[in-house]
């Protein structure tokens, strides 16, 4: 989310909660040797160094998946999505497995051009890479489809969901972006953009898709790509700023900040519908009350479910 307040709330696991780590890849095994409808951390190898994942099984051994991403203040210790929201449980009976890679704090899960030079990053951001290809590698050793996978975010992470799904057809059958900026090309957004990866850890920008007017944000502008996106179910949601039910417990400070993210991102789903109308493209897209943050993205989530699970061919 950008540069609202990030919750501080531990996931609370159940007691056959487990961890698995590993230095490499797994061998390929039967999907049999994945725990049906259990809860494990792995530590997946990348360019980047070792990656945290949680994951859910899927209930009865199936081979689809679910990506979910998170926000701009993405934790490096677990998702935001297991902490933060209900996910867990309304997946729990689905033959699904729910993947949530951790980390990526101010990524936009994309390869960037280099190491972010205003705060002495040490690696480069490689997250397209991570999503697409060593993630999908190492759980189809646990028999994951690397061709049946669905994927959803908020705020960062539904702009990321739906360009890495339209870059990547062949993985990806459905597609959701929940409050997500779906235009960084539009006037002066690059510059918010700017603003808030600095605000959020110091990451400067242009080491991620060069200045404005670089190929690359063209590239990953959902807008500008969204031909690409011909044929795959989607679904896109946001609300309007206005507060409801689930802000009554916040801070003000937070609440006023969240109502502001979320009238950005109510422009850019509109944007978005109107370019996909003009295309002829169908898309599912909800506006209505609520500001950026977790309960409203758990509520697009459910929403979304059932639409997933078809997409994927769950039953």
């Amino acid at each position: 989310m950008w540069k609202m307040g990030a919750a501080v709330v531990a996931a609370v696991l159940v007691s056959s909660f487990g961890a698995v780590t590993a230095d490499a890849a797994p061998a390929r095994i039967a999907e049999s040797r994945a725990p049906a409808g259990r809860f494990q951390e792995l530590l997946v190898p990348s360019s980047m160094g070792p990656i945290p994942v949680q994951v859910q099984w899927a209930a009865h051994g199936g081979s689809a998946a679910l990506y979910l991403l998170d926000g701009l203040r993405a934790p490096a210790d677990h998702s935001q999505w297991v902490s933060d929201t209900d996910a867990l449980r309304q997946f729990v009976g689905d033959n699904v497995t729910l993947v949530f890679p951790v980390g990526g704090h101010s990524s936009f899960y994309t390869d960037w051009y280099r190491p972010s030079s205003t705060n002495h990053q040490k690696f480069t951001y490689k997250w397209e890479t991570f999503l697409t290809r060593e993630l999908p590698a190492y759980l189809a050793g646990y028999g994951v489809s690397r061709t049946n996978d669905a994927i959803v975010g908020a705020s960062m992470g539904g702009a990321a969901a739906l360009i890495l799904a339209a870059h990547h057809r062949n993985q990806f059958r459905f597609a959701g972006s929940f409050s997500g900026f779906l235009n960084p090309t539009y006037p002066l957004w690059n510059e918010g953009m700017r603003a808030a990866m600095w605000n959020e850890g110091n990451f400067d920008v242009d080491d991620m898709w060069g200045p404005p007017g670089d190929p690359a944000w063209r590239l990953n502008d959902v807008v500008v790509q969204a031909e690409s996106l011909r044929g795959l179910p989607m679904y896109i949601s946001s609300g309007n700023g206005v507060p409801g039910p689930p802000d009554a417990s916040r801070a003000v400070g937070d609440t006023v900040n969240g109502m502001g993210l979320e009238s950005i991102a109510q422009i850019a789903a509109e944007i978005f519908r109107d370019r996909v109308h003009a295309l002829g493209i169908p898309a599912r897209i909800d506006i209505g009350n609520g500001t950026h943050t977790w309960p409203y993205w758990a509520r697009a989530l459910a929403t979304a479910r059932p639409m997933i699970l078809a997409a994927l061919g769950v039953r």
